[in-house]
């Protein structure tokens, strides 16, 4: 019973060390955020839900949740809208990773974490025109005047006419590819790093 406690420990000890290392890295990645062609200059990508996306996966829905947590409670601190933009990015974070995890964890092929993965994108993406439009840009408008975010879509598409359509028509499908390279490179590397994940190697 004491060998089995002490096996329970070490697991629950190496999950917790492994799922603070991927937040860590998560954080890293928050920050080395990138312009993309075809979107308007405030709006950048990167990776970060890369590190969150692994933990569900090897780990559980729950750790992915907290390495979208641990990344956005350091990013808070050189965070330019008041913690409103971390709030909406730990929300599409877990939209992401929670599906993607609790799928899996009933169906641990890899079609299973393929549909799960999909899905998460998808909440994601969708989502995010919510979050963006009651979150983010009520408090963005503070601070720039919803004319000049609106000429920024415009000026990629001038069909545009609300910042409703806009967040359709730009972030959600922005949002859908920003999850997708995460996926892809998941598949890439899951089986890779998995081992050392688990204490395996």
């Amino acid at each position: 019973m004491k060998t089995e406690h002490k096996a329970t420990s070490l697991l629950n000890i190496r999950k917790m060390t492994m799922t603070a290392l991927l937040g860590a890295l998560a954080t890293v990645l928050m920050f080395l955020s990138f312009k993309v062609p075809f979107m308007p200059s405030f709006i950048s990508l990167d990776f970060s839900e890369l590190p969150a996306l692994i933990a569900a996966f090897s780990m559980g829905p729950l750790s992915g949740a907290a390495v979208c947590l641990i990344k956005n409670l350091i990013n808070l601190f050189a965070s330019s809208t008041g913690g409103v933009g971390e709030l909406s990015n730990f929300l599409l974070g877990c939209c992401f990773v929670l599906p993607a995890g609790f799928i899996y964890r009933y169906k641990k092929t890899r079609m299973g974490a393929l549909i799960g993965a999909l899905s998460g994108a998808v909440l994601m993406a969708v989502v995010s025109a919510f979050t963006n439009y009651f979150i983010v840009y009520p408090i963005y408008t503070n601070f720039f005047a919803l004319d000049a975010i609106m000429g920024m879509y415009q000026a990629i598409n001038p069909n545009v006419e609300t910042l409703w359509e806009a967040l359709w028509v730009f972030n959600v499908p922005f949002t859908f590819m920003k999850g997708m390279c995460s996926v892809v490179i998941t598949f890439l590397v899951y089986k890779k790093i998995s081992p050392l994940i688990h204490g395996k190697k």
